[in-house]
């Protein structure tokens, strides 16, 4: 007595399993486009934030916050004896 039905169905349906190798590259293709687009995106945000030009008002900026922060820690520790 011969079977019914579809004559893939005893095998395995290797059209499935190609459906599924061909779903399975594409999306390792999209996964590796994605990380391509993220080290990219990283090594410019890098680059761009190692080439700062020297400012002075930022340089004078600094000087101004350690020279408060002193201050402050003197008049902690005049509080404090």
């Amino acid at each position: 007595m011969e079977q019914q039905g579809n004559p893939n169905q005893s095998q395995g349906r290797p059209d499935d399993v190609g459906e599924r190798d061909s779903n399975v590259t594409q999306t390792l293709i999209w996964i590796g486009v994605a990380g391509l687009g993220a080290a990219l995106a990283f090594t410019l945000i890098r680059s761009l934030a190692a080439n700062r030009t020297y400012d002075p008002t930022t340089q004078r900026i600094q000087q101004l916050i350690d020279e408060a922060n002193h201050l402050l820690k003197s008049i902690d520790d005049k509080r404090s004896a």
